[in-house]
C-alpha cells in the first residue's frame, strides 16, 4: 500500500518531481538504491528486492526515465503457480518494455515517468489500462489516480499540490514537511500515508521514500530509510 506523489509540469522544459514512500514486510530484504544489475540493465539504478531480483523503484538516468510500483487488489482467477513477481515490470519500464496484454502478476499501479511526461498504467487482473497525467500534482496508492475515495489521499492530495518546490537543491523538503505534518495522524489511521497495514490485515508498515527530479535525459534520484517502520522519526534523503 504505497504511496506516490508527482508533479507533472507545464513546460516540457522542467523536471517531473516524484516523491513515493514504500510499504512493505520488513522482513522481506531489500537493497537500497544503487546498480543492482550491471549486466541485465547497465545504467539502472533502483531500490532491489532481494528475494525476487527485480525492483521497486528504478531509473535509466541515461534515458530521462524513471518507475516506480505499488501493488493493488486484483480479480485474477490465475494460479499462483503462473504467477511472477512484479518487480520485473519495473526494470523492463524504464529501459521502455511498457506492459501489455495481460501480465502474469498480480495487481499494480505502474508509475512511468519519461522527462516531462507521466503516466499510470493500471492491472487489475482482467484489463491493463492507462492514464496519462496532465501537468499539476498527483496522488497515487491501492486505487486509482487522485481517487477520493483513498483516504490519504483525499485527505492529503490539496496539501501537495499547494505545496511548491523548494528553490535550493532540496527541492522536496516542502513535501516531507506534509509528510511530517501528516504523520500526527497514528500509523494505523486510513489517512496516514507513514503507514502501519496490520491491522488491515497486511504485514507491511513504510519503511522508506526516495524522491527523484525527472528530465530529459538525467534523473536525480535520492534515497532515505525512515528510523523505525511505520513511524515518524523524520528522513534524510541521501
Amino acid at each position: 500500500m504505497c504511496t506516490v506523489v508527482i508533479r507533472v509540469p507545464e513546460s516540457p522544459d522542467e523536471p517531473t518531481r516524484v516523491l513515493a514512500i514504500r510499504d512493505e514486510d520488513p522482513e522481506r530484504p531489500w537493497n537500497p538504491l544503487g546498480r543492482w544489475w550491471p549486466e541485465a540493465h547497465d545504467g539502472v539504478v533502483g531500490v532491489r528486492d532481494v528475494r525476487a531480483g527485480g525492483a521497486w523503484l528504478a531509473a535509466d538516468p541515461a534515458a530521462g526515465r524513471l518507475a516506480v510500483l505499488l501493488n493493488r487488489a486484483d480479480e485474477s482467477t490465475r494460479p499462483e503457480s503462473e504467477l511472477v513477481s512484479r518487480g520485473g515490470i519495473v526494470l523492463d519500464a524504464v529501459v521502455g518494455r511498457s506492459p501489455t496484454g495481460e501480465p502474469a502478476t498480480h495487481g499494480f499501479n505502474l508509475v512511468e515517468v519519461e522527462g516531462s511526461h507521466a503516466r499510470v498504467l493500471t492491472w487489475d487482473g482482467v484489463a491493463l489500462r492507462t492514464t496519462e497525467l496532465a501537468p499539476g500534482t498527483h496522488m497515487i496508492a491501492h486505487d486509482d489516480v487522485d481517487d477520493s475515495g483513498t483516504p490519504r489521499i483525499a485527505r492529503w492530495l490539496g496539501e501537495f499540490q499547494s505545496t511548491g518546490p523548494a528553490t535550493d537543491g532540496r527541492w522536496w523538503m516542502p513535501w516531507v514537511e506534509v509528510l511530517e505534518r501528516s504523520a500526527e495522524l497514528a500509523p494505523t489511521d486510513d489517512g496516514a500515508i507513514i503507514r502501519d497495514n496490520r491491522p488491515l490485515g497486511y504485514p507491511t508498515l513504510s519503511l522508506l521514500a526516495c524522491v527523484a527530479s525527472v528530465s530529459q535525459g538525467d534523473v536525480d534520484v535520492h534515497y532515505g530509510e525512515l528510523r523505525e517502520p511505520g513511524r515518524w522519526g523524520g528522513l534524510e534523503l541521501r
